[in-house]
């Protein structure tokens, strides 16, 4: 039988295995396997040079028994219907972890932005949001930035919103700049939250990060911070950071910083002085401390899973590991932070800044990350004891946890 690799099948494979440890039945598993609404829109506009295009454009709302549902937008020439779908399930499972009061929702748009000017990226969010109005809002859905959005595009969506319904929502989209009500913390918040996390399983298996080995692939916001944070905080060597152009290699460290800005100046980290190249694939199983996979889906797979050689993993990706390979990681021992809890930072500070939004009182980046700290703390305690009750892995465990509060909540309303 080929391994699953097709994103929106692998979230419900690991909905279908979740359930069967819960001893949940059929009937619970069909009312959480499929988004609420899948809305797919046509965008069409003009581009500079006179010619015009049309995109697809999608949003996915999974679950809202929990809150009004929170996701992302995607920009990339690969987004798929059945990446959205998977997403916005594992952003209903993330918000229910780490125990915050929103459902998951995830949107998208099939395009290149690295091949648009500025005039056209404005139109095309600004045309993204004219026709998904009616189904988002404050109370509703709200999206936020994600693969190549930026905090300039939710400032272009949030306008667009504000001038449909004639009045200021500011927690219509999280992620905005700073002057136009977006959270102090919020552009590290993902790398931040993971790291909390990494500080709690190294507690778990003994092992002292002042000295520790790191890899991390994708060297985007998440996984140059990361990096960052825990050279800079916890005295972590950096040993390898890839891009989607390739990695590099330095076997007594090298410099977050100053891979960052070489990545700036010249958009890869490949050819960082007093490092050596190395693939993407290389990097993924050298024998490191930590492993941080921070850019794409299934990229440890039953191929490669048993050449990882490392004690954490953690994922700040979305989907990095296949149900296959979390088996044999499970059996090799190696101690996996999954995806909806690693990454969770980021939905965790863009929900902090919806409460913000509501009351109009914006907090320092100190009492941001203070919060922060103390929701993925335990979040992570949770999972690993749900696991340990279960004898299972921690993705699992985050699981029981997430379908139980989605359920209870369901069952609340009256929907089950």
């Amino acid at each position: 039988m080929s391994e699953i690799l097709d994103p929106f099948k692998i979230s419900q494979h690991q909905l279908a295995e979740a359930c069967k440890i819960k001893g949940y039945g059929d009937e619970i598993y069909n009312a959480l396997c499929v988004p609420e609404r899948f809305v797919e829109v046509k965008l069409t506009m003009k581009m500079d040079d006179g010619s015009i295009k049309t995109f697809r454009g999608f949003r996915s709302q999974y679950n809202s028994a929990r809150g009004p549902m929170k996701g992302g937008i995607r920009w990339h020439p690969e987004e798929s219907a059945s990446l959205v779908k998977a997403l916005s399930a594992w952003m209903t499972w993330k918000c229910a972890t780490v125990d915050i009061p929103l459902g998951g929702a995830k949107g998208g748009i099939i395009c290149n932005p690295k091949e648009m000017s500025n005039r056209e990226i404005e139109n095309l969010a600004r045309a993204y949001i004219r026709k998904l109005a009616d189904v988002l809002g404050p109370n509703v859905d709200v999206p936020a930035p994600d693969v190549y959005t930026t905090p300039q595009i939710m400032a272009w969506m949030m306008d667009e919103y504000e001038t449909i319904v004639r009045k200021h929502a500011p927690s219509i989209i999280t992620g905005k700049p700073l002057p136009i009500g977006g959270s102090a913390g919020r552009s590290i918040a993902t790398a931040q939250g993971g790291v909390y996390t990494v500080r709690e399983a190294a507690k778990d298996i003994g092992l002292n990060l002042n000295g520790a080995t790191v890899a991390v692939q994708g060297y985007g916001n998440a996984g140059s911070w990361a990096a960052k944070i825990l050279q800079n905080d916890f005295n972590c060597k950096i040993v390898a950071v890839s891009d989607s152009k390739g990695g590099i290699y330095n076997k007594d460290g090298l410099d977050a910083f100053k891979a960052g800005l070489h990545k700036e100046k010249t958009r890869t980290v490949v050819g960082l002085e007093g490092t050596q190249k190395i693939s993407n694939e290389e990097l993924l199983e050298l024998e490191v401390d930590v492993l941080a996979p921070a850019a794409l889906e299934n990229v440890i797979t039953s191929k490669n899973v048993e050449n990882i050689n490392c004690k954490i993993i953690a994922e700040l990706a979305n989907g990095p590991t296949t149900p296959d390979a979390d088996n044999v990681l499970f059996e090799k021992g190696i101690l996996v932070i999954p995806d909806f809890l690693c990454n969770a930072g980021g939905v965790t500070v863009s929900y902090f800044e919806m409460v913000q939004g509501y009351y109009l009182y914006y907090w320092t980046e100190k009492e941001v990350f203070t919060a922060l700290d103390r929701v993925m703390t335990n979040a992570y305690r949770s999972t690993v004891d749900h696991a340990k009750e279960y004898n299972t892995y921690n993705r699992m465990g985050a699981y029981s946890i997430a379908i139980e509060r989605v359920i209870e909540a369901m069952k609340l309303r009256g929907w089950l």
